[in-house]
């Protein structure tokens, strides 16, 4: 027996095989998706491999950890104050929510909670693209108070998705005008154009708007908005087949960068 136990995990959405000593200090992983087996201590190859042994599925790569890439790096030296990949989808309203929950007893349902299960609804569709090549950040702010719901980077390029509350409502798209049910219609897609505006400015990269309806009864258009995606929530993992923009390292490279607070300061 190796002596060695194999423990699984998870990161970066990536299931990990990973090999420890009786003190729990990690010598190796096995990552089943590349097909590799990344060494912390060379000496120990014939011990991880006979740990790994019956979990091993056809042939695997073995050797020390590839160097980090430049992404890496900013990710590493990154403060946890300032990084924004582990905001949750809606984390501005769940904050506010938190702060003020508002009176129990409306007779109207808070606007704020909507808002909040849209949020989630698009933040989740886009979370599962991740398998795909994809990465989501949510709930970016923006100086001024607003900020972008969700903005997605991929192989298809970049996308800032605004997440709208519809659930079984008609929604006429008048650009730049929208109306959702009986509420007042509203210039949500110029401001949707401006949010993807200040995000390229600040990634120095082309990023376009989506409009994310969730649930909507129907969706009217008196015209193609320009340059506007109108989607529902359930059309988003259909991004995913979009392709030729970017490759792995551009994404990896846009995402460290976008995960950023300090990046999102002055635009």
């Amino acid at each position: 027996m190796s002596g060695l136990c194999v423990v699984p995990g998870r990161r970066q959405g990536r299931d990990r095989l990973y090999v420890c000593r009786p003190d729990g200090s990690r010598v190796a992983w096995y990552d089943r998706d590349a097909g590799r087996v990344d060494l912390l201590a060379e000496d120990e190859r014939e011990r991880v491999l006979e740990a790994l042994g019956p979990f091993l599925t056809g042939p695997v790569a073995v050797g020390p950890p590839p160097v980090p890439t430049p992404a890496e790096l900013a990710r590493l030296a990154l403060h946890p104050d300032d990084d924004l990949a582990p905001n949750r989808p809606g984390e501005a309203l769940l904050v506010a929510l938190d702060r003020d929950p508002g009176a129990g007893h409306r007779l109207r349902p808070d606007p704020r909670r909507r808002a909040l299960l849209a949020e989630q609804a698009v933040g989740e569709a886009l979370d599962g693209l991740e398998g795909a090549g994809w990465r989501a950040l949510h709930s970016l702010p923006l100086p001024g108070g607003d900020r972008v719901h969700h903005l997605l980077i991929g192989p298809g390029g970049l996308f800032a998705l605004h997440a709208l509350y519809a659930r079984r409502a008609r929604v006429r798209v008048a650009d730049p005008m929208v109306t959702v049910g009986r509420r007042a219609a509203e210039p949500l897609l110029r401001r949707l154009r401006a949010q993807a505006d200040r995000a390229a400015h600040a990634l120095t990269a082309e990023v376009r708007p989506v409009l994310a309806l969730t649930d909507p009864a129907g969706v009217s258009l008196t015209a193609a908005p320009r340059g506007v995606r109108v989607l529902s929530a359930g059309d988003l993992p259909g991004l995913a087949r979009l392709g030729g923009v970017l490759k792995p390292a551009d994404v990896e490279a846009l995402h460290a960068m976008a995960r950023d607070r300090r990046t999102w300061e002055n635009v």
